[in-house]
């Protein structure tokens, strides 16, 4: 079949027509400092598939390449619709727009099944023979390859994202060469029907033991149905043995200190290593993580709860930079001057921030000891050959750097910027907003006159909310949560009986979302950073006065909600949760 007949993409495929073979080399890619090999150029006349694909096709085998990754099929019959659907980026929809090596017209996700054995050429006993490995997982590169914000999601939604082989039988291929089915091993598991478990579907028990099972699969599908069986079996387990929402009976679990390390004179390092660990499947964490610590200090009636940003670890080992407040009134004092190496802490739900991997580049721009926050996440997206661009504002560049190893390692001065105050270097978030790549995400934490600083201007740079994060130093330490005692009439959303309605009362040393998750649970109030900074926490206020605290509450949503974890009321107040 060639281009611009009229395909019937659900109709069976049995054997197409190869169009076009391709290849290509990394080379730095649209002005970032990653490079891709998606630009590939046609190939005349036969080239030679190896197990490694086609011979002089470079990959960057972070996302690609690779035994399960040789060699990449897509379906050019799809590029006309991606014309029609992005109007402004039509031109750039043309065949070899995804990164393929092989172009065809009629096999598409709707006909080709995991491992289909497919022959090219003339005789099936001679030339290559592929077998369908995977379907192609979208990068942030085809944000780039279109410049379209945000495009990548789409080709998984819409089922248009190709697929890799992997080569049985090395050989000779070229444009105008048959290609056919041999064998098809998995019929009811079209490309098209696994992404719909892959991405949209995601919690089927059954079928993610069904796919977890495919032999065919690659390493990157097949990890990923094993690792969600480990969790559902894992959720099913906590169930039984804790409550029937899932959650352990047990939320706090004991962490001994192994290691205290000064890393500045303000900034000490602790490491925690949990009692009684995990299973291995369970510990896992993404990066950008926030930790609750109880902190039992003396004359308190209560525990000090405390959120911290985890700079590296998993749930079975946790390690925290904590800076040293003159003005603390307690928390970092006493992981300071108290705890010590061999101590038991507790430590409550890690919760972490929602990362978005179709940006093109990330952008953190900190102060202080606000790179805690965010240096798991650069190093992190930085091993996976993300744009990362760490712009960090110390008093001194000789004294005041922690975790400088780490630093050092995210890559030279195009990518880290590091402010001397002491030098007279000023951060000007103005000028960083100005300069830096399209399609960015940037992230802010720092000290409060940082973060009005960086809020007004990425309001005045017109970015959305959704190419921004801000955290405060709250994180890092004791953020105002602590008041004056109050009430607050609490309503549940699902019901609107006024029988139904409780009294909570907030003591001055602990917060309203503490007491709102302990008489409701944790489900009742969802959370996460837990210092005021993501908005997670917003419930609604249906009567009295707020005193407002954190930057997750948007100014124009402070009349009629107020974030659990920080803000307290003044005098009785009623809310919704």
């Amino acid at each position: 079949m060639a281009v611009g007949e009229d395909i019937d993409l659900w109709s069976p495929f049995k054997r197409d027509t190869i169009l076009e073979v391709r290849s290509g080399k990394l080379k730095k890619y649209k002005g970032l400092n990653i490079e891709s090999g998606i630009d590939k150029t046609l190939l005349d006349g036969p080239v030679h598939i190896g197990k490694l694909g086609i011979d002089g096709d470079e990959h960057d085998l972070t996302f690609h390449g690779g035994v399960d990754k040789a060699v990449h099929g897509y379906c050019c019959t799809h590029y006309p619709t991606w014309a029609s659907e992005f109007p402004t980026a039509s031109t750039r929809f043309v065949p070899g727009g995804f990164g393929e090596n092989l172009v065809t017209a009629h096999m598409n996700e709707r006909n080709v099944c995991i491992g289909d054995i497919v022959s090219i050429g003339p005789d099936p006993d001679a030339g290559p023979l592929l077998q369908v490995s995977l379907p192609r997982q979208p990068c942030f590169k085809l944000n780039l390859r279109f410049e379209l914000k945000n495009f990548a999601p789409n080709t998984w939604r819409t089922s248009r994202t190709g697929w890799y082989y992997r080569v049985l039988r090395e050989g000779w291929v070229s444009a105008g060469d048959e290609i056919r089915l041999v064998e098809r091993r998995h019929p009811k598991w079209t490309i098209e029907r696994i992404q719909e478990y892959l991405h949209r579907n995601t919690g089927v028990l059954s079928v993610n033991e069904e796919l977890a099972a495919i032999a065919e699969f690659g390493a990157e599908s097949h990890d990923a149905f094993a690792r969600r069986v480990a969790k559902q079996q894992a959720k099913e387990r906590r169930e039984k043995e804790g409550g029937a929402d899932g959650t352990l009976a047990k939320s706090w679990r004991n962490f001994r200190v192994v290691e205290k390390m000064k890393q500045t004179q303000r900034v000490t390092s602790f490491i925690l290593e949990a009692v009684e660990a995990v299973p291995e499947e369970q510990a896992a964490l993404n990066e950008g993580a926030h930790a609750k610590i109880r902190l039992p200090i003396p004359g308190r009636a209560q525990p000090l709860v405390r959120s911290y940003s985890i700079v590296s670890g998993d749930c079975n080992r946790l390690e925290f930079g904590i800076s040293l407040d003159a003005n603390s009134r307690g928390g970092s004092r006493y992981l300071h001057e108290n705890v010590q190496v061999g101590d038991t802490l507790q430590v409550g739900r890690i919760t972490a921030m929602h990362v978005t991997t179709a940006a093109s580049c990330h952008v953190f721009v900190v102060a202080g000891i606000g790179i805690t926050a965010f240096l798991d996440l650069a190093l992190g997206l930085r091993k996976y050959n993300f744009a990362v661009k760490l712009h960090y504002a110390v008093r001194s560049a000789a004294d005041d750097v922690p975790f400088r190893d780490r630093i050092d390692t995210l890559g030279a001065s195009d990518v880290v910027t590091i402010y001397d105050k002491t030098a007279g270097e000023r951060l000007s978030i103005a000028k960083i907003l100005r300069e830096m790549p399209w399609n960015s995400r940037v992230y802010f934490c720092g000290p409060s006159t940082f973060m009005e600083e960086a809020r007004r201007e990425t309001k005045a740079a017109g970015l959305t909310d959704e190419e921004c994060h801000f955290e405060s130093f709250g994180a890092a330490d004791d953020v105002l949560a602590d008041g004056d005692p109050f009430e607050a009439i609490v309503t549940q959303a699902n019901s609107s009986s006024s029988r139904n309605q409780r009294i909570v009362k907030v003591g001055g040393e602990e917060t309203l979302l503490e007491v709102l998750q302990r008489t409701f649970g944790d489900e009742a109030v969802p959370s996460s950073c837990e210092v005021g900074n993501c908005g997670t926490c917003k419930i609604r206020l249906k009567k009295g006065r707020v005193e407002h605290r954190g930057t997750g509450l948007p100014e124009d949503e402070k009349g009629e909600n107020m974030l659990a974890c920080v803000s307290r009321g003044l005098g009785q107040i009623e809310v919704e949760i």
